[in-house]
């Protein structure tokens, strides 16, 4: 089980535990379980989150891998400085 979980994260990253819960078909009691295992193993990285959903507050479990940063946005970023040779050409 802990494999599904492993690999549902690296498939659809930072989920909560009712959403793992919901796609993988398993209670939340056994999600909790192996959620913890993993997190003891240093394999997922865990936090208590409240996420307001239409007004309505929604208490869970943020659950990411530990070992996976996400790739950063495509295209400029804020404050990012022109190119050298795109500064010489506009000059």
């Amino acid at each position: 089980m802990n494999a599904s979980i492993l690999d549902f994260l690296k498939a659809n990253g930072e989920r909560l535990d009712a959403e793992i819960a919901a796609a993988l078909q398993m209670s939340m009691t056994r999600v909790s379980h192996h959620v913890s295992q993993l997190s003891s193993a240093g394999e997922v990285i865990c936090c208590k989150v409240t996420r307001y959903i239409d007004g309505k507050p929604i208490e869970g479990v943020s659950c990411r891998l530990s070992c996976h940063v996400p790739p950063p946005a495509r295209g400029r970023k804020p404050g990012a400085k022109p190119h050298p040779a795109a500064a010489k050409k506009a000059g």
